[in-house]
């Protein structure tokens, strides 16, 4: 039986866990919340309370890494108003002990913020060019890890999540003024991130960088219009007096080399 550990069992972590528990695999996953640990438990991963910060790293990060030769590092980057946290410094101190670990292979839960918005189809060959504190600790982040000799890094970049709990028209619903009604969504359903990340563990797929999107890109102002209909929320209006910044990302390398079909489009 292969062991895994996640860092960061939250709204994707936890799910995925789950999901691999039921393929046969040993799962060790991180909380920073003393209350989930039972929860986990009972789902039977092995629940560890770790949390890092810029300067260490609390709680038991060897036994969370025994064993395992996968690491999935699945903890964003919190930058909120002015908070000046450096996610890469955190990190940065988890890297010592991976490379003292049996971990030889690392996946990275990125995101496609650290690509511009500036009105074009965006691939792996795109070079990154952030326009947000998230997107630059996410890009600074890959770098790190992918500079290590220690282990192999597949980086995912994830497009806008969205699942049965969790959808942006419940946030844009009623809302005036928003920007960029002809935009194209980029998102990417919780099932199809699972499905995609235990793909690449089955492929043994490592050493790669994958854009992760469905392709299905209408302008927001259609997209969320309909999803307004759907769940029977107030539409969202939208400022058209402003030309729509956004991009197009492309998942073509993710179906082409994983041979993946997108389950879900949104």
């Amino acid at each position: 039986m292969k062991q895994i550990s996640i860092l960061g069992c939250g709204w994707l972590g936890f799910p995925l866990a789950k999901s691999l528990l039921s393929k046969n695999y040993s799962i060790n996953g991180s909380t920073t919340s003393f209350s989930k640990l039972e929860v986990m438990k009972l789902v039977g991963i092995s629940p560890f309370l770790l949390s890092l910060d810029e300067n260490e790293i609390q709680g038991d990060i060897s036994n969370f890494l025994l064993n395992s030769e996968i690491l999935i590092i699945a903890i964003p980057p919190k930058l909120r108003g002015n908070s000046n946290e450096s996610f890469v410094s955190k990190i940065k101190i988890l890297l010592p002990s991976i490379q003292q670990s049996t971990i030889n292979k690392v996946l990275f839960i990125s995101s496609t913020s650290v690509y511009a918005d500036d009105n074009t189809i965006v691939t792996e060959n795109t070079i990154p060019n952030p326009e947000t504190k998230n997107g630059l600790q996410l890009l600074n982040t890959e770098k790190l890890l992918q500079n290590s000799t220690f282990f192999q890094t597949t980086i995912l970049r994830f497009g806008g999540l969205i699942g049965k709990d969790r959808h942006p028209i419940r946030f844009l619903a009623g809302r005036t003024n928003l920007e960029n009604p002809e935009a194209p969504i980029n998102l990417i359903h919780q099932q199809d991130c699972i499905a995609i990340i235990e793909r690449i563990i089955e492929q043994d797929c490592w050493g790669e960088v994958f854009n992760a999107v469905a392709p299905f890109h209408p302008s927001r102002k259609r997209y969320y219009t309909e999803k307004a209909i759907e769940y029977n929320l107030a539409f969202p209006q939208f400022n058209e007096n402003l030309t729509s910044i956004g991009k197009t990302i492309s998942s073509d390398k993710l179906i082409r080399i994983l041979g993946y079909e997108f389950k879900n489009l949104g």
